[in-house]
Order: structure tokens, then C-alpha cells, then sequence
């Protein structure tokens, strides 16, 4: 379907109506927009002078919406660093952008969330009779959140500890110091 038209292009009328309706729903990044106006067949042009546009009255900002992703996701889901800086280059978010956003998460940040997270889960379900199986689950859930290997073993190895398990040593891991 071309610019919702039926067919192949479109106006730039159709394709503003189309990224406002996309921004009312969510905020998007310049390159989203760009990828959803080309496959209704959006010309190039008609979609770049859209999006200059928006860029220009501030209602397409890639670094706002970095910014506002990285708060939100590493708060309410506890993403690390790296799962974030992903999600926002797989939402068309340019490399540097990224990598500014999720700068403001640094180490302690990311060890004290990483914590957070442990410590709700053994709230809930405790450490069990195997504290090799508790570990090695805890420190998947981490990893599956972006936690590099040697932050995760060393945040599950202290909490289990705290809960007074016998916690053997994670073998092949560093030190802890937050790199794997």
C-alpha cells in the first residue's frame, strides 16, 4: 500500500499524518520513522523532508528519546548498560547518542540495580536447598539483562552469602570487577 494511498509514493500531507499518529503512540527515533515510512512505500525524499521537519520543531529528538530509554528501562526493567545501549541502536539510535545516554549509569549504578534485582528475586523465591543452581540462575537472569559475567557473580555470590548460603566460587570468572 504506497503511502497509504494505494498507491506507489505518497504526499508529505500522508506522511506527517502518518508519523504523528506513530508519535502519539509512543516516541520514536528519526530512523524508526524512516524505516515505517519507506515500507508504505513513502518516497525518500517525501520521507526525509517529513523528518527534517519534525527534527527541526523538536518532535523527532534521537537524544531525548535515548535519554528517556535509558532512565525508564534501567529503573522499572533494570537493563544494563549494554542490553540499553542495544535496544537503542536496534530502534535506529546512532552509536554516539547511545553510548551518551547510557552514560550517565556508571558502575555503582549498575552494581547497586544488578543487586536490586537479585535481592527481589530471592525475596520471592529464596535461596533453595542448591546454592550452586540459586547462583547459577541469579546470575542468568543478570546476564540476560545486559550484566557483564564478573558484576553478576560477584553481586549473586555476596547476596547469597547474605542470606546465608554456602556459596562455592564461580569458576572462570574474574575477580568481580565488572568485566568478562
Amino acid at each position: 500500500m504506497g503511502g497509504g494511498s494505494g498507491t506507489p509514493g505518497g504526499t508529505e500531507a500522508q506522511a506527517r499524518e502518518l508519523c504523528l499518529r506513530l508519535l502519539a503512540d509512543r516516541a520514536r527515533s528519526r530512523a524508526e520513522l524512516a524505516g515505517m515510512l519507506a515500507k508504505r512505500g513513502f518516497s525518500d525524499p517525501v520521507a526525509d523532508r517529513v523528518l527534517t521537519r519534525f527534527v527541526e520543531v523538536g518532535l523527532i529528538d534521537d537524544r531525548a528519546l535515548a535519554e528517556g530509554f535509558v532512565r525508564s528501562r534501567h529503573a522499572r526493567r533494570g537493563l544494563a548498560r549494554r542490553a540499553l545501549t542495544a535496544e537503542l541502536v536496534r530502534r535506529g539510535v546512532t552509536d554516539d547518542v547511545a553510548a551518551e545516554a547510557v552514560s550517565v549509569l556508571d558502575d555503582d549504578a549498575e552494581a547497586a540495580t544488578a543487586r536490586g534485582l537479585v535481592r527481589r528475586r530471592l525475596t520471592g523465591s529464596g535461596v533453595g536447598a542448591d546454592p550452586t543452581a540459586s547462583m547459577r540462575r541469579l546470575a542468568g537472569m543478570l546476564a540476560r539483562r545486559g550484566y557483564p559475567a564478573g558484576l553478576a557473580y560477584r553481586v549473586v555470590r555476596e547476596e547469597l552469602a547474605a542470606c546465608g548460603a554456602d556459596v562455592p566460587e564461580a569458576p572462570g570468572i574474574d575477580g568481580g570487577d565488572g568485566v568478562d
